[in-house]
């Protein structure tokens, strides 16, 4: 197969029909002994607050049998009235001899609970880390075995096929809780990673047979989720080299993998490569199962990798001290959050461990869990002001339940760090081009634009907005046109395939005031409409500038990736001119090493 990404090439999504029940199963078969049960959530909007959802999702369970029966997670609570009576369809639950649980996110341990009383003699085989996150999810005893990488778990011969299924294990911290591990199954060739090579698109293809469709949701879960861990990344891949011929990887979310699996594999190495090629890189701190402490982490670590920078998701709690200590010495940047008043002793190690290591000059960030009895922020942030380190940016202040805007706000504190650790390398690379090539690429015109967008309402709103240049004409049926937009805009995250944006076309004759409005430096979270006249509610993908000359309406078919921008393909749906006779306002440059 070749090694060519599928995933950078962009496709349509297809839209959910509206009779499309919000909830259904799936039961087939996809190997020797192996079914799997899938639950599809087909208007789910949002993963957490933070992550978008623009195909639904589902949540992948599996059972395998051999002389004994293992069922491989189970389910998100919402599906307790009908993915427990398919299950019993399937099998006596008292008949289940292992419970293998890859992570436990609520998302795929919702059920758990529920298992275990209809069958208390079930073991649950999971990481140690996932059986002390379970101990506190389930509040009820149960058996149970700790694994790792290389250890096994032999459910004998099935006796109709004659299939031997041998489980392996592998550690894959990080992917994307600490407590992660994969399974493969030795009699058929299957590897079950839970999140690793997900994504979030709800369909009834049990496989990968649309890859066109699939791989934008693919490369958005890849950058949300698993790009923030690429050097963990690049060690699960390692383990699963060493393993025999796989034949499908299992996910816990989306379709399974399996008519291109050596491209969905070479994607990840390949991103993951380029992530970790950078010497530097900010360690990202979290306190799994705190608070909000995990996915405020995953947000900041996502600004920064958008950037271009390393990151490297650090947990206080699963990471030993020698290794915390070397992730934090060698980090150019570390962020960190409030940590619970009166911690217990393993965890004051560990924040003493975490201090002890931070190196002048390394810029140092905090942020609020929001666990409900944390530090103060002000007094996380004074201890790290009095070693003397600089500030990445300002606390990061939670005050409620995070919003999508307190996630937009720590995404953007992230890429200003991000962009903080890159500078140097920006502009080395300025200086590279060449003097003439330079000039004669500034030669180079275009027009002046506001894009704006807007997505959600109340807590879940999100908006952005950028000057662009790099705009043209691209279609006459449909109408059609492409923006450039670079990787580390905040707005590029509401520029996914089938969002909605504003092309706000500046005129000739009064367009300084917004260009200097727009093209100042905007604090992480800040309001880029604040004192801005706009028209609300005339386009359907955000706020219409009330001074421009003219604007589009526009919605994102194709996204075609770059070194460092995405060029956008919106069909035009509205627009308007408000002075057929102004002209555009033109953009002309001396040099084409940045803007």
């Amino acid at each position: 197969m070749g090694a060519t990404s599928i995933a950078t090439a962009s496709a349509v999504r297809p839209t959910v029909p509206a009779t499309t029940p919000r909830l259904s199963l799936q039961c087939e078969t996809i190997g020797p002994d192996t079914t799997t049960i899938r639950s599809l959530d087909w208007d789910r909007s949002r993963f957490d607050i933070e992550f978008g959802l623009r195909n639904g999702t589902t949540y992948n369970s599996f059972l395998v049998r051999g002389e004994r029966t293992a069922l491989i997670d189970s389910s998100h609570l919402k599906f307790e009235s009908t993915w427990l009576p398919l299950l019993q369809g399937q099998i006596n639950p008292r008949a289940i001899d292992h419970l293998i649980v890859s992570h436990t996110e609520p998302d795929h341990s919702g059920l758990i609970g529920h298992l275990i009383d209809l069958n208390p003699e079930l073991e649950i085989v999971g990481s140690k880390v996932a059986l002390q996150f379970l101990e506190n999810q389930v509040h009820r005893p149960f058996k149970s075995r700790a694994v790792k990488s290389g250890d096994e778990l032999d459910l004998g011969t099935n006796p109709g096929s004659g299939v031997v299924h041998r489980f392996e294990f592998l550690s894959a911290p990080n992917l994307h809780w600490p407590d992660t591990i994969f399974s493969f199954d030795h009699g058929t060739g299957i590897l079950y990673t839970c999140d690793a090579f997900g994504l979030h698109y709800c369909s009834e293809d049990v496989f990968d047979v649309n890859p066109g469709a699939i791989a934008p949701d693919f490369r958005f879960y890849y950058e949300c989720l698993m790009g923030p861990n690429a050097r963990s990344v690049l060690q699960a891949l390692k383990r699963m080299d060493g393993l025999p011929a796989i034949t499908t990887i299992a996910v816990g979310h989306g379709p399974l993998l399996r008519h291109h699996l050596g491209t969905w594999i070479d994607d990840y190495r390949s991103w993951s490569s380029q992530r970790s090629t950078a010497e530097s890189y900010a360690a990202v701190c979290y306190l799994s199962q705190v608070g909000f402490c995990d996915r405020l982490s995953q947000a900041i670590a996502r600004g920064i990798g958008k950037a271009g920078a390393a990151v490297q998701l650090v947990d206080l709690r699963a990471t030993d001290a020698q290794e915390l200590s070397a992730l934090i010495g060698e980090a150019a940047a570390v962020v960190v959050p409030t940590w619970p008043v009166g911690s217990d002793a393993e965890l004051q190690a560990s924040v003493g461990t975490l201090l002890a290591a931070l190196k002048p000059k390394q810029w140092v960030g905090c942020y609020d869990a929001f666990s409900g009895d944390d530090e103060p922020i002000d007094t996380v942030a004074g201890q790290l002001r009095a070693l003397g380190q600089p500030a990445a940016f300002e606390p990061l202040r939670i005050r409620q339940v995070p919003s999508a805007e307190d996630y937009q706000r720590c995404e953007e504190a992230g890429t200003d760090l991000g962009q903080l650790l890159t500078k140097a390398r920006t502009i080395a690379a300025m200086k590279s081009l060449d003097g003439d090539l330079d000039k004669a690429l500034g030669r180079l015109s275009g027009g002046l634009y506001v894009v704006t967008a807007r997505q959600g309402e109340g807590e879940q709103r999100l908006s952005g907005a950028m000057v662009a240049s790099w705009v043209s004409q691209a279609s006459f049926t449909p109408p059609g046109l492409t923006v450039a937009v670079a990787k580390d805009r905040a707005i590029e995250a509401l520029m996914q395939v089938g969002d909605r944006f504003v092309l706000n076309v500046l005129g000739d004759d009064n367009h300084q005031e917004l260009l200097r409005h727009f093209l100042k430096r905007f604090p992480p979270g800040a309001d880029r409409f604040a004192g801005v006249n706009v028209l609300e509610g005339a386009a359907a993908g955000g706020p219409v500038l009330a001074d421009a000359l003219a604007f589009l309406g526009c919605r994102v078919v194709q996204r075609l990736e770059g070194p460092d921008h995405w060029i956008i393909y919106a069909e035009v749906e509205q627009g308007n001119v408000s002075d057929t006779e102004a002209a555009t306002a033109v953009h002309h440059r001396k040099v084409g090493n940045h803007y």
